[in-house]
């Protein structure tokens, strides 16, 4: 049976942040955008916890808008009616709504069950993207609209009754692993200690929980943390679709590879297009590569940079860092051998013109000359 004493938790103010993370497209100039959008708009800063360097930060600094929207009720909970929305210049959009939370914190249970994967604001994420796909259409580059999407929750609790959480050790570890894992029923010791592990702070006043579906913020001033990992959930998504972008690459390049030779690939420049069109996704995908991995700079914040690592940890991204580092150098294994398939193929053109001339010039010398 849980401790009596861990059901009296009590948020006395809280957000909680559903995140809905897509791809449209492989770049978005934001500045442009900005210009196509009648929206409040900002460019989204990190703060930073003490003192760090104020160029550790977003390069380039997304665009942050604040849409209207409708409140939508999960149970006893009901959103805010503004709605936040991030662009990213790698051609990412995150759309996050706001519930704001009050009352004994085993009702997040319930809410946290319904947000998961919540068909609601899935749907209403995806129109609202696909009207600001209308709108700045001419500032993306090359856009889509992918079916993926990386849907995030964090519960950022402000102030709670206890305040001083450490003091409680684990005392109230079930009830945040059930919240976190979005389960209704209760969980093993070994379940709890899984989804509970990957825990920081940076004061006696805060406490961030970090698992794969959610995230537990405890303490005022955390809008660092949560920019952080907003983040991190946006670049598991274009690690995702970064990595379906190379499988496809690979069996495009695999196919022109492994082609028989037929009539037309013994015609000059046949190769060309092949080895220009593997070569452009190679420098694409590299591109978008250095552009996700490069955005955001925390090194001069240790404790920032802590919270990073951590969730990248659970969200294994360096597994997921490592596929696309080796399709990376398999994608330029291909091209090379195309290029040099092709290299081959117009030396044995020449060797066959000269071939040719030499014949002809033989030919010739054996020809009565004109004037006889």
């Amino acid at each position: 049976m849980p401790n009596p004493v861990a059901t009296s938790l009590r948020i006395e103010q809280g957000t909680c942040y559903a995140l809905f993370a897509y791809d449209i497209g492989l770049a978005i100039r934001l500045d442009e955008a900005e210009r196509h959008i009648t929206a409040i708009k900002e460019r989204g800063r990190i703060r930073h916890k003490a003192r760090a360097p104020q160029y550790f930060d977003y390069h380039p600094a997304p665009l942050r808008l604040m849409q209207d929207g409708q409140v939508l009720e999960f149970g006893p909970y009901r959103s805010q009616a503004a709605v936040e929305v991030m662009l990213y210049d790698f051609g990412a959009v995150t759309v996050i709504y706001r519930i704001p939370l009050e009352g004994p914190f085993e009702d997040l249970l319930g809410l946290s069950e319904a947000l998961y994967e919540n068909d609601t604001l899935r749907t209403e994420s995806r129109r609202r993207l696909e009207q600001l796909v209308r709108d700045i259409q001419p500032a993306v580059e090359r856009p889509t609209m992918s079916n993926d999407v990386e849907d995030y929750l964090l519960f950022a609790i402000e102030r709670c009754t206890p305040s001083d959480i450490h003091t409680l050790g684990t005392l109230y570890d079930h009830l945040f692993a059930r919240v976190l894992r979005s389960e209704a029923t209760p969980l093993s010791d070994q379940e709890i200690h899984e989804a509970t592990s990957c825990r920081i702070a940076f004061s006696r006043g805060d406490l961030a929980l970090i698992d794969w579906n959610a995230a537990l913020i405890f303490g005022q001033g955390m809008e660092d943390v949560r920019a952080v990992l907003e983040f991190v959930n946006v670049e598991l998504l274009e690690m995702r679709t970064l990595d379906q972008q190379l499988d496809r690459a690979l069996d495009e390049g695999y196919e022109a590879l492994t082609r028989r030779p037929g009539r037309k690939l013994w015609l000059p420049g046949s190769h060309e297009r092949a080895v220009t069109h593997i070569g452009q996704l190679q420098v694409e995908s590299a591109v978008l590569f250095e552009r996700v991995a490069n955005t955001l700079k925390l090194l001069g914040d240790q404790y920032l940079a802590r919270v990073y690592r951590l969730a990248s940890q659970r969200f294994h991204l360096d597994a997921w860092d490592a596929s696309i580092l080796r399709k990376l150098q398999t994608l330029d294994s291909i091209y090379s051998k195309m290029a040099d398939r092709s290299t081959t193929q117009r030396m044995e053109y020449l060797e066959w013109i000269i071939i040719v001339l030499i014949a002809l010039s033989i030919v010739l010398s054996f020809l009565p000359s004109a004037g006889h």
